[in-house]
């Protein structure tokens, strides 16, 4: 039976953006091999560590949202308990409500990101027209 998952994986802060690219396609990756279907990806880049993890207290954070299979769960942890620049992850299984819900959250980051766009412009158009009747 095909679930969705969201998984967040916290890479140590030592990374190069390279090496940060390289672990999330591997990652990926592997997904897509087991026949998963990834829904949603979200760099959440540089945070403060709730308290501290190896003697760091910041991490590079990123989330997958996707569909795949139960057994895919453990191939993937797996691959996470093995990698040494991986600090923390967490795997959760996503409940009807919980898939809604994060639906309406990217929706709606989509229509404020729209938003700020066309704010944006009318800034630049009233900047033009001050600026020509200025002159």
């Amino acid at each position: 039976m095909v679930n969705q998952y969201e998984t967040v994986f916290i890479m140590t802060p030592v990374l190069s953006d390279q090496q940060i690219k390289e672990t999330v396609k591997k990652y990926q990756s592997l997904l897509i091999d087991n026949k998963a279907e990834i829904v949603f990806e979200h760099n959440w880049g540089m945070r403060k560590l709730a308290y501290p993890i190896q003697k760091k207290t910041t991490g590079f954070y990123y989330l997958i949202e996707f569909k795949a299979e139960g057994n895919v769960i453990a191939t993937l942890e797996t691959a996470y308990k093995r990698d040494e620049t991986l600090l923390r992850f967490l795997t959760v299984s996503l409940d009807k409500h919980a898939v809604a819900y994060n639906e309406k959250k990217r929706a709606n980051g989509l229509k404020s990101q729209q938003a700020k766009k066309v704010e944006v412009k009318k800034e630049v158009v009233n900047d033009v027209f001050t600026n020509e009747e200025e002159e």
